[in-house]
């Protein structure tokens, strides 16, 4: 494994860009689960991220840490989503996103957020770029 996949796979947020129909950018924090070839995260299709995935499949993303060097690491991406409907498949992969967030999901807000998710994005990315310093 690299030492970009193991960053990623550690890091806790991921920003996610998408663009609206008037071709703005729209960027929200995000929990997700990486496979080292795919990311995956939960939402609701009433959300502007699955709206804008729906019309326009191109994304990017950015994980970053630290605000000062040596401590600085980030890793840009681009790539292609897709919105994952099927609800067997949409339970489960939400269920293993939120239990790196959640110690249980017995919790409160573990039971919400999985009530509330109805679809999955699936990112498959293009390209990568790493910095350092």
């Amino acid at each position: 494994m690299t030492k970009r996949d193991d960053f990623i796979e550690t890091q806790k947020v991921l920003r996610l860009a998408t663009i609206d129909q008037k071709g703005t950018p729209h960027i929200v924090p995000v929990w997700y689960l990486y496979n080292s070839k795919k990311f995956y995260i939960g939402t609701n299709t009433r959300t502007e991220k699955a709206k804008n995935i729906k019309k326009n499949k191109q994304v990017g993303l950015c994980i970053d840490i630290g605000i000062r060097s040596p401590d600085i690491f980030g890793v840009l991406g681009q790539g292609s989503a897709k919105l994952i409907l099927d609800k067997n498949l949409v339970s489960k992969l939400a269920k293993r996103i939120l239990l790196r967030y959640f110690r249980s999901l017995e919790n409160k807000s573990a039971k919400e957020l999985l009530d509330d998710t109805d679809c999955i994005i699936e990112i498959t990315p293009k390209k990568f770029s790493v910095w350092s310093y």
